[in-house]
């Protein structure tokens, strides 16, 4: 076992342990147990409790870039003294200086990929899991929490016509069906990205310079991020697309909460 596996052996049995405490509810509730909607629902319980958890780190990136918009004069001021001045020891001095305001802030220009970075593990388990369902059916094999037969459940277990095991790159089941549902949750998830960054900038960029750190994060935030989301999507199946989906728009909705009531310090 490498070190990348050794590392992702945990979130993978987190991520399949709710999942299958999800699917195996469903069932008892009544809805079929390789039914392709209890296996989607399931994922969407796992974006909830997952999300769910991350709401202490969502209000505390809030009120991280509350500072950040609060010092921005500062920072401006620090830029405007070392313009112009393009030596190496006037850069370095002026980085220092940033620093040091970042941290009289209890801040830093990088907080709002915080969550985004926390989230990865558990999407790429996810990701490892379903994508290994399609090899492990046909030997017989479970995936984590995941037993044998949910295994050959999940990969026969389809939504409109598409399997939630299949991608867009790899093929399964009906290409057509997979591509249309792949396409159609790659839109909702760079839409929901784009108004997301929009209600962002909207509350926290006002009246900032065009050149200043914050806005420059931003600007990539809010179209870099959906290109590289819309471009990966082809590769994943469309399970990890339903939580990747799913899971940009809770953060869609969060950030409509924040902007109608700011989150004090």
């Amino acid at each position: 076992m490498d070190f990348f596996t050794a590392v992702m052996e945990p979130f993978r049995w987190l991520v399949s342990v709710i999942l299958v405490a999800f699917h195996d509810g469903l069932a008892a509730a009544g809805m079929p147990a390789a039914g392709g909607w209890t296996w989607t629902l399931a994922i969407v319980g796992l974006v909830l409790v997952i999300r769910a958890a991350l709401i202490p780190v969502f209000l505390a990136q809030v009120r991280t870039q509350r500072r950040m918009r609060l010092l921005q004069p500062e920072l401006k001021e620090v830029q405007d003294r070392y313009k112009g001045r393009t030596d190496q020891a006037s850069r370095q001095a002026m980085a220092q200086e940033q620093m040091a305001l970042y941290k009289k802030h209890g801040t830093n220009p990088f907080s709002a990929c915080l969550p985004l970075l926390i989230q990865a593990p558990f999407f790429l388990a996810l990701f490892q899991v379903l994508s290994g369902i399609s090899s492990a059916a046909p030997q017989g094999q479970g995936i984590g929490a995941l037993g044998r037969d949910q295994v050959v459940q999940f990969d026969s277990a389809s939504i409109f016509g598409a399997p939630l095991s299949a991608s867009v790159l790899h093929g399964g089941g009906d290409s057509t069906a997979v591509a249309v549902l792949a396409f159609v949750m790659i839109l909702v998830l760079i839409a929901a990205q784009l108004l997301t960054q929009k209600l962002v900038a909207a509350r926290s960029l006002a009246g900032q310079d065009s050149e200043s750190p914050l806005m420059r994060q931003q600007r990539v935030l809010l179209y870099v991020l959906p290109v590289v989301f819309g471009v990966g999507g082809i590769f994943f199946p469309i399970g990890v697309l339903v939580y990747w989906t799913v899971s940009n728009l809770w953060t869609l909705g969060q950030q409509f909460l924040v902007s109608r009531k700011p989150i004090q310090n």
